[in-house]
Formats: C-alpha cells, structure tokens, sequence
C-alpha cells in the first residue's frame, strides 16, 4: 500500500485546479470533495493560526475540524466581495480558537486558581486580593460578552491577538473609519459597564 493509498492529502485531487471561491460555492451544493480540497489547502496554516492562540496542537486540530465543520455548514452565507476563502477560514479559526481559550483553558485555570486561593483566603492576604483580582476579571470578561458581536470582534483581535485597528481593518475588510468607531463604542460601554471596577482600583 502506497502513502497515497493511506493519506487522503497524498493523492491528487481531480479540483486541484479549481480556484478557491469555486469550492466554495461547490459546498453550498453539499460537495463534500470540495471541503476536502480546501482542507488539503489551508488545513496546516489553520492548524498554525490556532496553535498560537491556544499554545498546544491537539486543541489546535480541533479548531481546524470545528473550523471546515462551520465553513461546510455556513457556506452558503460565505461573501466573496468581504473577503477571500483563506481570510474567512482564518477568521472561523481565530474566532473558534478564541471562544476554546476563553471557554476551556481561561475557566479551567480560573477553577483550579479559584479554588485555591478560597483555601487560603482566611490564612493568606495575598489569596484574598487574588480572589479579589479574580472577581474583576471575571466581571470584565461578563462586560465583554455583552457587546454587540461587531464592537467584541475589534476589541478581541486587539487585546488577544495584539493587532492595531488598521491590521483588524485589513483582516475583517473593514473600513479603517468603522473599526475606530466600533472601538470607541466599545470601550465607552465597558467604561460604563465597569465604573464600580475602576473606583475600586483608584
């Protein structure tokens, strides 16, 4: 048996030829060798993408499959006028590897770190501003998941990913003028949202 004959991404595909947005549009028509050319494509620099943001790769492959599972099932509402087939897979990346920080390796640690301090709470100073800093973060956190998605979006690529607004302007083909504007609304809200955090810290 062949390597070919055992790996799928081995063997050459009779849509090697096709250009991305054609694929795309082939899955809308529940083609699966189509998903499965553009997994052979952008499959690793998905796979690159996600190992970055959660910092190990077997929850980074599983961002890749959640991300060709969305794109399957939300091809119909892919857009080629906002941005290439790369982009919008790498955008469901970042979004998917993002909501697993936020939602696993975030919790978890805060579980674990949580249970902790409250252990140490009655004997340790230092444990109770933990539990204290805790609360703030998690109030924070609560504030952001309040926004409206546009307004989440800017301030997510900027805080977990670093990027400036004109980066995030590129990456989300946004113009630069609404991703500032999105920005100041956001930060307002959180300013609102939070006045008893920051009292607390002044």
């Amino acid at each position: 048996m062949t390597s070919a004959d055992t790996d799928p991404l081995a063997s050459p595909s009779p849509l090697a030829g096709l250009e991305d947005a054609e694929l795309v549009q082939r899955m809308t028509a529940r083609r699966q060798d189509a998903v499965a050319e553009l997994y052979r494509r952008y499959a690793s620099l998905l796979l690159g993408v996600a190992r970055k943001i959660l910092g190990t790769t077997r929850d980074a492959e599983e961002v890749v499959q959640e991300t060709f599972v969305q794109a399957w099932e939300q091809a119909d509402q892919y857009d080629r006028r906002r941005a290439s087939p790369s982009t919008w897979l790498v955008m469901i990346a970042r979004s998917r590897a993002i909501d697993l920080l936020r939602s696993r390796e975030v919790r978890d640690r805060t579980a674990a770190e949580a249970g902790k301090e409250t252990r140490d709470l009655h004997t340790s100073p230092e444990g109770a501003r933990a539990v204290w800093y805790e609360e703030r973060r998690e109030r924070v956190r609560s504030a952001l998941n309040e926004l409206p998605t546009e307004q989440k979006e800017v301030l997510e690529l900027a805080f977990y990913q670093g990027m400036t607004q004109r980066e995030i302007a590129r990456e989300t083909d946004t113009p630069l003028g609404t991703v500032k504007t999105r920005t100041l609304l956001a930060m307002k809200k959180l300013r609102r949202e939070l006045r008893q955090e920051i009292r607390e810290l002044l």
